[in-house]
């Protein structure tokens, strides 16, 4: 898939130049020449959108001009942040661009009495496949990242936190919820699910059992999209 926009730090200086991979991508595998135009965004502040020229291309660099700049957020119109019981990296990972394309907002990862100890998270892995997720999708604003060694204290910090769970209210197309709560495999403990009496539990409507992964993208998909 082509970026719609890349990342640099240089991005917004009036020319800079670019070796490398970056070099190897534009030239061998998008072609671009001199006289084509680009997108860039800085990370440091992703709101605005850099247009740059090709002035100067050989085969190691590739040199840009800055022709113009303007403020350009794309993001969801809705919200959502979503409190995630820790569950083996690998299979977030695969969910994280699909959840960033959403346009979820924030991931709380939690752990709960059924997540496997020996899981260990890499944020700086997760920011960089979600750096590239953004670029392909046009997002301008990085997901949000952090964690939580419980649910109880996760609750308490954020008391209007909806719950899935099994039980008779199903989530609708219409459901508004600003923040979710949802569990690894094998669901929540009895002692997790006497945190929740004071909150709103729904399920989705299917009668398959979703694994975790898939859950948080179909529950992200039906309050966002």
């Amino acid at each position: 898939m082509d970026l719609i926009y890349i990342l640099n730090a240089e991005a917004s200086k009036d020319s800079f130049v670019v070796k490398g991979e970056l070099h190897k991508y534009l030239v061998k595998v998008r072609r671009h020449t001199l006289g084509d135009r680009l997108d860039f965004r800085n990370p440091n502040e992703m709101k605005s959108l850099y247009n740059y020229e090709i002035v100067e291309l050989d085969a190691k660099r590739v040199t840009l001009s800055l022709v113009n700049s303007k403020e350009k957020e794309v993001k969801a119109k809705k919200s959502l942040h979503l409190a995630w019981c820790v569950i083996d990296a690998k299979s977030i990972e695969k969910v994280l661009p699909s959840l960033s394309e959403i346009g979820v907002d924030k991931i709380s990862f939690i752990s709960c009495d059924r997540s496997q100890k020996n899981f260990k998270l890499d944020f700086d892995r997760f920011y960089r496949i979600l750096e590239a997720s953004m670029q392909q999708s046009g997002r301008s604003s990085f997901v949000e990242l952090d964690k939580y060694k419980n649910i109880k204290v996760f609750l308490e910090k954020f008391p209007d936190t909806k719950v899935f769970d099994f039980c008779e209210k199903t989530l609708t197309q219409t459901s508004d919820f600003k923040r979710v709560l949802v569990g690894c495999e094998g669901g929540f403990s009895d002692n997790e699910r006497e945190l929740f009496q004071t909150q709103d539990t729904f399920r989705l409507d299917t009668p398959m059992v979703l694994r975790s992964e898939s859950a948080v993208v179909a529950i992200a998909s039906k309050i966002i999209l």
